[in-house]
């Protein structure tokens, strides 16, 4: 999925489902936590470097997570089938 399309309630929804904190996907990523929440702040695409995003993203997929993009119904997140 290209990352400048993934929305802030979007990473906010996979961190959910991926049962993570915001320290623990912070962490993951390499990147504050302040730059986390407002990344998840955002009610459009994900401000920031384009980097810290992809890396937010590649570390809530390494948890499970499969982003969906905009289909015609909204973006969406899933968690991917463990089998």
């Amino acid at each position: 999925m290209d990352h400048s399309s993934v929305t802030g309630r979007q990473l906010a929804a996979a961190r959910t489902l991926a049962q993570m904190s915001q320290a623990e996907v912070a962490k993951a990523a390499n990147v504050s936590v302040p730059t986390l929440k407002r990344m998840e702040g955002a009610s459009g695409a994900v401000p920031g470097m384009t980097n810290n995003v992809a890396a937010v993203v590649r570390a809530l997929e390494d948890a499970g997570v499969m982003f969906i993009p905009s289909n015609g119904n909204g973006p969406g997140v899933r968690l991917r089938d463990p089998t």
